[in-house]
Order: C-alpha cells, then structure tokens, then sequence
C-alpha cells in the first residue's frame, strides 16, 4: 500500500519546478503535477532503461500503439487500431498540430470557459481566431457548478472549424454526461466541426466516477474526433513529454501524422517506457488507493472552504486533483496576488484560463493532506488578517 501522506523534498532540483519557481517560504499550489512519487513499476522500467546503458534514438513502435489500443478498450471497450494511435511530446502539442492543420484564418477554434490556460495560447500559436463558449455558472450555498448554455453552444461553433473540448474539465473538474457529450458532438458534425477531445485527467477519477471518451460514443462520433491522452497526470511522470493522438479517421490522421513529422515532434525514450509501463496495467492497483487518497483530499478541501473561509466558494470536482475556488465576494480584489503576498501560497491565477476566471483561483490538491491543510491555514489566517 502506499503512503500518500510522505512526500519527496522537491526543492533539491537546478531547474525551474512546482517548488523551485517561487521563494522558498512560498507553498506551491499550482502548477498541475503531483508531489508523489510515480508507481514503482514505472520506476524499475526506467531503471531497467538506465541500467542498460545504451540510451540510443527510439521510436514509438508497434507493441507501444497496441498497449495504448489495449488500454481503451480495457478500461471503455472502445476497439481501436494500433494504427490509429500517434505519438506526441504532450496534449497540447497535439491541440496545436490540429489547429495549425485544420482552422484557417477565417474559421479557428472553440473552448469553453473558464478553461485551462493552454488552450487560450493555441489561436497566437496557430494564429487562428478563437471564439469562446461560457459556461452557466450555478451558485447553491457555497457550491459552485457550471452547466452548458446550450443556444451559446450552437451559435459560436458555427464559427469555427475545431472545438477544443476539456474532458474531465480542467478548472472546473467536470465530467461530461454522455447525454452532454452526445449532443456536442451532433452539434459540432452538424455544422462540421472536429472535435479535439484533451482526455488527460481521464484516469483521475473521484468517487469512483465513471468516464466515457467522447470517440466512443457512435462511429460517427469517432469519426470526427482526435482524441489525446497521456500518462503524465495519472501517474504522475508529466516531466517526460509524452502523449497519444488516437484518430481512427484515417484522412484526419494522415493530415495530422504528416505535420507532427514536418515540426518534428519526437518524444524521448524515457517517456515511450514510463507510458508503456503505465498503461499496461501493472499500475491500476496505485491508481486505485490514488484515486481514494484524491477523493480524500477533495472531500477536504470542500470541507475546510465551508467550515473556515467565509463567503469563498467552491467546485465539488468529480475528477482531476484540480478545485476551483470563487473570491468574488470576499472583498479581496487580486486574489492570487493577495495570497501569494500575505500567505505565502502560490495558486494558479484564474485570469489565466478566461475572463470568466476573474477573482477565482485554481488549487492543486494533489500532494499530501499534511500540505494541502497547511496551505488552507495559511489562506484562512490571511484572510482573517483583513480589516
């Protein structure tokens, strides 16, 4: 069983971190990694790779792509080709590839908002418009909840040619009914739109929530979806740039495999063994006690806003080690600058992922129960500090 409540120093490190990038009184509650150790499997076959002692160029091969094919349809029994499957140094170099080939200058790319702050940098990257969708944001005591508006929906991805869709969401921790995610998806082939599907937080499941991929739903769905997964959130081995395009549309795959090898968008040996390792299976027994410890955490955090933090409100994500957290009527202006300042916390800005996100901060609960309730203290006592 592991032990989720120990957690390594990660201070000792020459290169910009999660705990190097802030002075060192600052407790890092931001950037989305996890302060675990990766599954000891993961970390005997990178041993292994080390141990040889040859680390020569690697190319994703076939047993790597059928592991992934595997892994679909032993979690969704969705049946994919290896074929279809596609190596990426990350989602969101595969979000940019998509855009780069597939919007115009006319017609660029969808997101809901508030939405991670990657996919606001796509539309500079591929200089291509970008037009959003907010969410409706319910309020029920202190808990928050976002529903789609479903006229806005329909009206702005008339305008595009890709929807960047976040699933489970990252800010919000949303996972999308299937209902919800069938009627985006007949929404965007109706007016022919690609779905671009960022499926990352997919095996981070609280509550023992269940996840369906969009693709998964109908052949015709699968057909006008690129689908991108990756280990690195799940069990934690982000550091190695590795993801997976999975587009069984063999004309949307071409177009895209031919502009991945164009940028020459290669992924590392380390990442191609951690992911093959990760998603073999000989994993799931951490993943399950993580999952719980998640649950945990979150059920914590939840808890603590309610009990000490008047007037603040919260999401109760259903997956990602990700909450959402609503200042509007604290009084506190910049509350990411307020906190970093008289706490010592860093959180992540909700500015960053829309305007939508103004006067929210994003937290990352994803480390041990001992840190999460120290950085909830000191948000707590700052606050109390307010004349």
């Amino acid at each position: 069983m592991t032990n989720f409540n120990i957690t390594p120093n990660r201070r000792k490190n020459f290169n910009l971190t999660k705990w190097t990038w802030y002075p060192k009184d600052v407790l890092p509650m931001w950037v989305a990694d996890m302060d675990f150790p990766a599954p000891k499997p993961i970390l005997d076959s990178l041993q292994k790779l080390l141990e040889h002692g040859v680390l020569g160029y690697e190319l994703p091969g076939k047993v790597l792509y059928e592991t992934v094919a595997k892994r679909m349809n032993d979690l969704y029994k969705w049946k994919i080709s290896h074929e279809a499957v596609i190596a990426v140094p990350g989602v969101m170099s595969g979000i940019n590839v998509a855009a780069r080939v597939f919007c115009s200058d006319k017609k660029g790319l969808a997101v809901q908002t508030p939405v991670y702050n990657g996919f606001h940098e796509v539309k500079n990257n591929a200089s291509v418009p970008q037009v959003d969708i907010p969410f409706i944001k319910k309020v029920k005591g202190n808990i928050i909840s976002y529903e789609i508006d479903w006229v806005t929906f329909e009206k702005q991805i008339k305008k595009t040619k890709i929807f960047l869709l976040c699933n489970p969401h990252n800010p919000l921790g949303i996972i999308f009914s299937r209902r919800e995610l069938i009627r985006m998806a007949e929404i965007c082939i109706k007016h022919k739109v690609i779905i671009v599907s960022d499926e990352i937080h997919s095996e981070l499941l609280l509550d023992k929530n269940k996840f369906t991929p969009i693709a998964k739903l109908s052949k015709e769905i699968e057909k006008n979806t690129i689908t991108l997964i990756a280990a690195s959130k799940t069990f934690n081995v982000p550091g190695f740039f590795c993801a997976f395009a999975i587009i069984p549309n063999k004309e949307l795959r071409t177009v895209f495999e031919k502009e991945v090898h164009r940028l020459g968008l290669h992924v590392g040996s380390a990442g191609l063994h951690a992911s093959k390792t990760a998603f073999s299976g000989v994993c799931d027994s951490w993943l399950k006690e993580l999952n719980r410890y998640l649950t945990a955490n979150r059920n914590f955090l939840v808890e603590y806003v309610t009990k000490n933090m008047p007037n603040v409100k919260t999401t109760i994500p259903d997956a990602t080690y990700l909450g959402w957290l609503d200042f509007t009527e604290t009084g506190i202006e910049k509350p990411y600058e307020f906190f970093l300042e008289n706490a010592k916390v860093a959180l992540s800005d909700g500015n960053i992922f829309g305007k939508d996100g103004a006067s929210h901060l994003r937290i990352n609960f994803g480390t041990s129960r001992a840190l999460l309730q120290e950085g909830l203290n000191r948000m707590s006592k700052a606050m109390k500090s307010i004349k």
